[in-house]
């Protein structure tokens, strides 16, 4: 009968490497908590698989056959492989060396992320992050397809499969040039803002959805009535778009926090309708969370970013 060694597995191998090292079959299934038969039907379906007999039953001599021999020398050597395996996914667990994949929306990728690594790097030098920009939509994608451990986003995710916690606040305004009417002004009206060229995030942006939900929520209009000149991919480029002159937009104060105080753009804040948002961290719910992980995650949730009044 030839030897079908696919149907061979581990706990039929070191049923073989036990009943050698004990010599005895009571001895060996007492050493691997089973009951003698059952030892016995693992060394019979291994004998099964190889085609040929491994133990000399003939005598009260216990001896193995030459095929015994050979696949006690393999099994022994797979049997360690395993304990070697073991060991090593365990001093890796508990090492603190590591490589976390991140994705974020813009907001946090941009503004937020590169301080609070900075700080979390001169504390743990062995954790190396790398992060992905994209829209909040696109983070989640990404975290829920395994192309990202940790995500940070401006806004709770609907799907059911990701954990998440809100992490930090976030307040959008009305950026205008330093040189617009409405510069001095601390609030403006929505009808006002709606004759004004506007330019906005596009589809899937975090900070687009807060606003819309704002519009919506306090019964005001809604996008389509307003004067949108262009839609920008980031909020890079809305507030470059903003300070050329392009048009106003609403923009976290995150996005503007050096143009204000270096007076190139002016905030205002939108009668009735105050856009404020959390941004969450998320990752999958059944992500096996290993050291570096939890030390990343444990520093930036106690991590606050820079805070910006507005006056």
């Amino acid at each position: 009968m030839p030897a079908d060694m696919k149907n061979i597995n581990l706990l039929q191998l070191e049923a073989m490497v036990r009943l050698v090292e004990e010599r005895s079959f009571s001895r060996a299934a007492k050493r691997m908590f089973l009951t003698q038969p059952s030892l016995t039907k693992h060394i019979r379906n291994l004998e099964d698989a190889l085609g040929a007999k491994v133990v000399n039953r003939a005598s009260r001599a216990f001896t193995l056959t030459p095929e015994g021999r050979v696949v006690y020398d393999y099994a022994r050597r797979i049997l360690k492989l395993r304990e070697e395996a073991a060991d090593r996914v365990m001093r890796v667990r508990a090492s603190e060396a590591g490589d976390i994949r991140i994705a974020a929306s813009t907001i946090p990728a941009t503004y937020i992320l590169p301080s609070a690594i900075a700080g979390f790097r001169k504390r743990f030098p062995e954790i190396r992050t790398a992060v992905r920009a994209a829209d909040s939509s696109e983070v989640i994608d990404t975290v829920l397809e395994n192309g990202a451990e940790i995500g940070f986003i401006g806004k709770k995710p609907a799907s059911a499969k990701l954990a998440d916690e809100p992490l930090w606040l976030d307040r959008m305004v009305l950026a205008v040039p330093a040189a617009h009417p409405w510069a001095r002004r601390r609030t403006v009206r929505v009808r006002e803002i709606a004759k004004e060229p506007f330019v906005i995030r596009e589809r899937g942006s975090g900070t687009r959805e807060a606003f819309e939900r704002c519009l919506a929520e306090a019964g005001k209009t809604d996008l389509s009535r307003f004067l949108v000149v262009a839609e920008m991919g980031s909020s890079e480029a809305v507030r470059e778009a903003v300070i050329a002159g392009v048009g106003i937009s609403v923009l976290s104060v995150h996005a503007i926090r050096r143009e204000l105080k270096a007076g190139v753009l002016a905030a205002l804040s939108i009668e009735g309708c105050p856009i404020e948002r959390s941004f969450h961290l998320i990752y999958r719910r059944q992500f096996d969370l290993m050291t570096h992980h939890k030390i990343f995650l444990d520093y930036i949730r106690t991590y606050r970013p820079e805070s910006l009044t507005l006056r």
